[in-house]
């Protein structure tokens, strides 16, 4: 469910991950695989930067897919649904001119979040790109711990 325990798992050609059905359709392979190698590399690269010298690309591959066959197209967090055609439009000259307006167009843009603080194992989940913005670097105890803060305190306000 997680997309977890991958580690040491070894990268194969593209022809041995499984298309997921639910996005036949709607983005083709090509555009998948390509999205979910640069998904890979770019985690690698940041977890590798924040001090895990065993990130590794076929491991992240791996988890990263997994987690994507566990989301059935839905976001992790919300169960509601991902807009997998946004997938690679994102542009970001488009996003300084238009800053707001622009991020509200792809809020429903699936993301890649990490479950833990990527020094271990890779585990991933995704969800769209409003909630894991909102989520940020919080784990998931302390992002429901905020969101019930926030629902708390607009109630008593508006009572």
């Amino acid at each position: 469910m997680w997309g977890c325990g991958v580690r040491d798992a070894k990268d194969s050609l593209e022809m041995d991950y499984e298309f997921p059905s639910f996005l036949e359709k709607v983005i083709s392979p090509e555009k998948y695989f390509r999205w979910l190698q640069r998904k890979a590399s770019a985690h690698v690269n940041r977890d590798k930067k924040r001090g895990n010298q065993t990130a590794n690309f076929a491991s992240y591959k791996k988890a990263i897919h997994s987690a994507v066959k566990a989301s059935q197209g839905k976001d992790h967090y919300t169960g509601l649904p991902l807009d997998w055609s946004l997938v690679s439009k994102y542009d970001n000259e488009e996003s300084k001119r238009r800053g707001r307006e622009y991020k509200k167009e792809l809020a429903a843009l699936p993301t890649v979040d990490h479950v833990d603080d990527g020094l271990g194992d890779p585990c991933f989940v995704i969800c769209s790109w409003r909630v894991n913005d909102a989520k940020h670097d919080l784990t998931l105890d302390e992002f429901l711990a905020l969101c019930e803060s926030v629902l708390l305190h607009h109630k008593k306000s508006t009572q």
